[in-house]
């Protein structure tokens, strides 16, 4: 599991994640994993997910295929893609969606969050879309994430990404399925909105 971050303050938006996977109870840190960057590209946006690690290889190698990527810069945009997501990883990634739980959809077994430069944006793993207005965190230790980027938001001397990444910090800090470093992006939301 992984702990994300989502901030978009003072006309930029940035996406945060840590480095951590785990196998059971063994820890797989930045120090022995090579591909232990959880952010990736999608066209124009950055995406990171909270979820298996094999979900991440399961989108990039999704995304990579297609013949151009999808424009993920609004709520209705970003619920078709993922449509398509879901679709893809039942017949072609194996994505076992049997569940004893009761709720109205299938799982995709995973959290999303996006940032670009139309906003911030995060799909539930049952393909809920919201867009963001200030922060969010997902994963483990989102709690602990929420909570410092609360605290620190209104600081003027804090970035965008500074609040992304303090949010990871704080939740590597007090969760041991978190860890650091965190690594991060930022981009100019678009002025023209």
């Amino acid at each position: 599991m992984s702990c994300i971050t989502v901030v978009r303050k003072n006309g930029f938006v940035a996406i945060a994640a840590d480095t951590l996977s785990k196998n059971g109870t063994t820890k797989e840190t930045s120090t022995y994993v090579v591909n232990h960057d959880k952010i990736w590209q999608v066209g124009d946006s950055f995406a990171v997910i909270s979820g298996p690690t094999s979900a991440k290889l399961a989108l990039q190698h999704y995304f990579a295929a297609l013949p151009e990527a999808p424009a993920l810069t609004d709520v209705k945009a970003i619920y078709a893609a993922w449509l398509a997501v879901h679709k893809a990883l039942q017949d072609d990634y194996f994505l076992d969606v049997s569940s004893e739980s009761e709720t109205a959809f299938e799982s995709s077994q995973m959290d999303v969050l996006i940032a670009n430069a139309k906003g911030s944006f995060g799909i539930s793993a049952h393909r809920s879309v919201q867009e963001f207005s200030k922060f969010y965190a997902s994963g483990r230790g989102d709690e602990y994430a929420m909570g410092a980027m609360y605290a620190t938001y209104a600081d003027a001397s804090k970035s965008a990404e500074d609040i992304a990444r303090l949010g990871v910090e704080a939740a590597a800090e007090f969760c041991d399925s978190v860890g650091m470093p965190a690594t991060s992006r930022s981009i100019a939301l678009d002025s023209s909105d």
